[in-house]
């Protein structure tokens, strides 16, 4: 992220906030959502179910050549070597073979066999402004196939952010999936036409797409599922931004995870954090063997510091685009009526866009 991003301030807690909306499929007529600079973290889904939470998510673009004497070679970046976007020239991933998609990628969708898919909301954004200029006026659409199935149009549903300075132009849309998501269940979800910028900047390229899905299982434990969104920029150096959550029912020694989506984090840039304080007391560092407790936005798409679902293309280092998800558990080891959680920013910033959690719910 360029040092010209003016950085908004700490993330605000605002009401809950549940929206639903169906997706819009080719040839559907609705009007393009507002846009905002800033859109404070709200509740958009909330469930006590015997079930849980889980996601699919891949990057869209990636490195195609050093632009940087010091940077890595860029296959060894794309194997986990460190290394920042603004150091390559960037160029999209394209999977599909279809000539009419600029970009594309797939990622593996786990619903547990037997299960029902209550809620999937689809994630996506990127930057604008690299070597070329996107126009902003398709940060609303992508293009959605089922495993197995072809493309469908999805429209964003909700207000979108977007934020532009001097150094980049960065977007989040999402939308309502749960139709399309029911009908196509568990395998490879595959992902066209990101809204995202190729080339190189001091800022540098960066994009992706994040699905997550809410099910319902007779035979899992009772759990508390929360999805949270919003469009925020997190400080440089000693700026942070909490959520807040509440009303959990969790007792001692409670499973659960946590998952983020976050913009323009850098591997090797160290500074970034997450940590969860449960009912105002120990603070507990949420990181792992692939995600370092001084450098969580590190560029990595892992659960629980590994990477258990298939992605094509299956890079580990996504060069400014996160999607983890964490092991809660010893936050939970006193029980928990409320969760905070804290982020703090890298050198040169990150943008927050989504938060999930799941945890044990009393029976």
């Amino acid at each position: 992220m360029g040092s010209s991003r003016r950085i908004l301030g700490t993330l605000g807690l605002l009401s809950c906030l549940t929206l639903s909306a169906n997706a819009q499929t080719a040839g559907a007529a609705a009007p393009a959502p507002k846009e905002l600079p800033r859109i404070p973290f709200t509740q958009r889904y909330q469930a006590v179910q015997h079930g849980g939470l889980v996601r699919a998510s891949n990057s869209g673009i990636s490195c195609r050549k050093e632009q940087s004497p010091q940077a890595e070679p860029c296959a060894e970046v794309k194997k986990g070597a460190a290394g920042v976007n603004s150091d390559f020239e960037m160029f999209y991933s394209e999977v599909d073979k279809d000539p009419d998609t600029y970009n594309s990628t797939r990622a593996e969708l786990k619903v547990p066999q037997g299960a029902k898919v209550s809620y999937a909301r689809l994630y996506w954004g990127g930057n604008l402004r690299v070597g070329e200029q996107k126009p902003p006026e398709d940060n609303g659409r992508v293009l959605v196939a089922e495993p197995g199935g072809a493309y469908k149009e999805v429209l964003a549903d909700t207000v979108m952010g977007h934020r532009t300075d001097a150094g980049s132009d960065a977007y989040q849309a999402s939308a309502d999936v749960t139709p399309l998501v029911r009908k196509g269940g568990a395998g490879l979800w595959t992902v066209a036409q990101l809204n995202i910028a190729m080339g190189h900047s001091d800022v540098g390229a960066w994009g992706g797409w994040t699905l997550v899905v809410a099910y319902e299982h007779p035979q899992e434990p009772v759990r508390r599922i929360s999805l949270w969104d919003g469009f925020e920029s997190i400080a440089a150096r000693g700026g942070d931004g909490t959520v807040e959550i509440e009303g959990l029912d969790a007792p001692a020694g409670s499973a659960g995870r946590v998952g983020m989506v976050g913009y323009d984090g850098d591997r090797g840039t160290l500074g970034d954090s997450l940590t969860v304080t449960a009912d105002s007391g120990r603070r507990v560092s949420l990181s792992d063997g692939e995600n370092p407790f001084n450098d969580v936005m590190n560029s990595t798409i892992t659960e629980f510091d590994d990477q258990p679902f298939v992605r094509q293309p299956e890079h580990m280092n996504n060069l400014g685009y996160d999607a983890d998800v964490f092991d809660l558990s010893p936050a939970l080891s006193g029980g928990a009526r409320s969760l905070s959680f804290r982020f703090t920013g890298e050198s040169q910033g990150h943008f927050l866009g989504v938060l999930f959690v799941q945890t044990d719910a009393r029976r």
